[in-house]
């Protein structure tokens, strides 16, 4: 009885290790994915980081002075660089789960400014037949294409990495080697709505054009 309890034992050991291994395999290629999809997205982050400073100059010349909105994006970029550019802590280099969800969060809020910058368009009639700004406008237009495709692309590498690594048995092998649930690119609350511009919170200085 003995005996058997032993050779049972042994076959669980044995099916258990083989079936570790194997999920350790698949996770590390799902990963690896992961990653570079993630790259993609923040390589897109940063371009679109450095193209805003250049609408913001182009609707400045156009001679709007919306110092709030021209703060918020000032603020929101610096937000969303810091986060990029934060010391990566997860394995092999990687940005962990947390950081890659401070990046998510810093992109919505980032994303939310450039919104209100465009609808100065409404405002200010001058940037309709503005070459710069409009240029510029197109170019953001192309970026956040890029940017949605980019999003999408982790997005679906992140599911089916999530997928696999929460199915048995691969879900032992996760917990033993220590494979984190990848976040997703959500959406900040509201991010449906077309952005809204109040012209009673202007604070323009004097001698703008109108």
């Amino acid at each position: 009885m003995n005996k058997r309890k032993f050779l049972l034992l042994a076959c669980v050991i044995f099916v258990s290790m083989t079936a570790s291994g194997c999920g350790y395999n698949t996770l590390q290629s799902k990963q690896q994915n992961v990653r570079a999809k993630w790259a993609g997205v923040e390589n897109q982050l940063q371009r679109r980081a450095d193209l805003i400073p250049n609408l913001v100059a182009a609707a400045q010349s156009a001679g709007v002075q919306e110092q709030e909105v021209f703060g918020q994006i000032a603020e929101a970029r610096s937000r969303l660089l810091n986060a990029t550019a934060a010391q990566p802590q997860g394995e092999g280099g990687d940005k962990s789960p947390e950081q890659k969800e401070a990046i998510i969060a810093a992109n919505n809020s980032f994303g939310g400014t450039i919104g209100r910058l465009l609808s100065l368009q409404e405002n200010y009639p001058v940037l309709k037949s503005n070459e710069n700004f409009l240029k510029l406008q197109d170019e953001l237009t192309g970026t956040e294409n890029r940017l949605a495709t980019s999003r999408n692309d982790y997005t679906t590498a992140a599911q089916d990495y999530n997928t696999t690594r929460g199915s048995f048995p691969t879900v032992l092998a996760a917990k033993l080697y220590g494979f984190k649930e990848e976040p997703y690119f959500k959406a900040e609350e509201g991010a449906r709505q077309a952005p809204r511009f109040d012209p009673n919170t202007m604070r323009r200085n004097q001698g703008n054009t109108k």
